[in-house]
């Protein structure tokens, strides 16, 4: 009987383009048992921590949203569960694999159907490193990523992101013992059908990095945005992204049909102003300064003062001291490189 149901799922999984539908491969059974949590696990002071059906067939656990750290054991964004027909598709589980393995017997409190496919966001550890736990009971479960974070972690930034959550939460055993790559491309502008769940994929190039995907499920008329999007906390804007993109980007989602629930990568999710308009206000308010201080030849250090007092509605999001200046300094970078 498992070995048919394993079949049928195989034959329901198909990656869709202009070309039509390409069945992809075979979904093995399980290669390990493990034991069925009975309730959610605890962090800390932080609170117990478990999926909770959201809407439709989606199941959302919000993690703190927080820098990475001892207490958190590296486990701060939104790992979601999609119970589709016969299977199961998570996107973005976790930030290494001793969390993995808990967000796993968590999952497995929603149901015991297969986990054919984990979707992930960004090249960003803290995201996708816990797809190891799974592929430890999944082997041959498939991994999207858009084209760029494949390259970007093979070459360097899984090392880079092993190294911050590392030293950071302390709880990396196991997760670097041949990391889990993504083994699927997921380009912008393409569909991907699971067992029934039609996911769309947007491609920013370049908003929190250039290797985002923004994925609607149409089936429950939900978008999870990664870190593209953040609420009560603040992230680093590197190398790769640009403060003005990711404007561009929330502002063109908002001009869209309103959906039913908006997931930010990290933070609480809701309704579409409630949940994109305070971090779309915080960076508007970054860039504006940001463009001030380029045409009257100031450095942002000197703005720095006027410009906290501004944001004084973010000033207890986590994060907040240690990045709003060196946000200021990227968006003052962006006017520069655009003047050029």
């Amino acid at each position: 009987m498992k070995k048919i149901l394993f079949s049928l799922i195989a034959s329901l999984i198909l990656f869709v383009s202009n070309s039509g539908a390409i069945s992809l491969t075979d979904i093995k059974k399980p290669s390990t048992v493990t034991k069925k949590a009975t309730k959610g696990f605890t962090l800390g002071n932080l609170g117990t921590f478990e999926f909770k059906k959201d809407h439709a067939n989606v199941y959302i656990m919000h993690g703190p949203p927080m820098n990475p750290s001892v207490e958190n054991e590296g486990f701060m964004n939104n790992p979601t569960v999609i119970e589709a027909a016969h299977s199961l598709i998570v996107i973005d589980p976790g930030g290494n694999y001793n969390v993995g393995k808990k967000i796993l017997a968590q999952i497995e409190r929603i149901s015991d159907k297969p986990i054919v496919a984990s979707i992930n966001t960004h090249k960003h550890g803290d995201h996708w490193f816990a797809n190891k736990a799974l592929l430890e009971k999944y082997p041959n479960m498939l991994i999207f990523a858009h084209p760029n974070m494949i390259k970007a972690v093979k070459n360097g930034e899984a090392d880079k992101w092993f190294s911050i959550l590392q030293r950071l939460s302390k709880n990396l055993d196991g997760t670097n013992n041949e990391f889990p790559y993504p083994n699927r491309e997921l380009k912008g502008g393409k569909l991907l059908t699971i067992d029934g769940e039609k996911f769309l994929i947007r491609h920013p190039q370049r908003a929190h990095t250039d290797t985002d995907i923004v994925i609607t499920h149409l089936n429950s008329q939900t978008m999870f945005l990664g870190d593209n999007l953040m609420k009560s906390r603040f992230g680093a804007f590197d190398d790769s992204s640009s403060i003005m993109g990711d404007i561009k980007l929330l502002e063109d989602i908002e001009k869209e049909k309103e959906l039913k629930l908006y997931v930010p990568g990290h933070g609480p999710s809701g309704k579409m102003h409630e949940t994109i308009d305070p971090f779309l206000n915080y960076m508007k308010i970054i860039v504006d300064e940001a463009g001030k201080a380029y045409k009257d030849d100031v450095e942002t250090y000197e703005i720095k003062d006027r410009v906290v007092k501004r944001l004084k509605d973010y000033q207890k999001w986590d994060a907040f001291d240690d990045q709003m200046g060196k946000h200021l300094q990227k968006a003052y970078d962006e006017w520069e490189e655009n003047d050029m």
